[in-house]
């Protein structure tokens, strides 16, 4: 599976790249990363909830925060550029949203659930996309993307940070 460049901006190359990785059609890469998303962080020992490898960085509940509030975004954007939305679509502040995000607070159980309901919402509206919907080309942060792009950068955003788990929190 490739993604034309044209439908993205280079900030998501990573994301695409990891998604395009699997080579697995879209509702698949969505699916996989779902579990793997539950492969790594499903018996995460309580003293790893809320670590942060250094200071000023997240700690991992405030990291699944950021996935379901980055999730919840792209899968709108999906939604407003596979209906010929011609608005442009705001970028948004990760670091803001995250520091009122009162993640911490939240249990880590219920984060996990969320972001799961979230993506299987996120899956059962890609399911409903044509291929028509799926390639138009909408603009969001004052750059084009696809709807097709979005589904890939959510895949590939998990696995980004899922990657970054593994490497720095565990």
């Amino acid at each position: 599976m490739t993604i034309p460049k044209n439908e993205y901006a280079v900030f998501y190359e990573t994301y695409i790249s990891k998604a395009v990785q699997l080579n697995k059609g879209l509702i698949e890469s969505l699916q996989s990363s779902l579990v793997t998303f539950f492969e790594v962080l499903a018996e995460l020992p309580e003293e790893k909830h809320q670590f942060a490898y250094a200071d000023g960085k997240w700690t991992i509940k405030e990291l699944i925060s950021h996935m379901i509030e980055t999730e919840r975004i792209m899968a709108y954007r999906a939604l407003r550029v596979s209906r010929k939305d011609k608005v442009n679509l705001a970028s948004f502040n990760e670091n803001d949203f995250v520091a009122n995000s009162n993640a911490n607070a939240v249990p880590y159980i219920e984060l996990l659930k969320e972001f799961s309901l979230v993506r299987k919402a996120s899956i059962a509206m890609f399911k409903t996309f044509n291929d028509e919907m799926l390639t138009r080309i909408g603009t969001a942060s004052n750059t084009k993307i696809s709807t097709r792009a979005l589904g890939f950068i959510l895949t590939g955003h998990v696995l980004h940070h899922l990657g970054v788990i593994k490497e720095r929190y565990l």
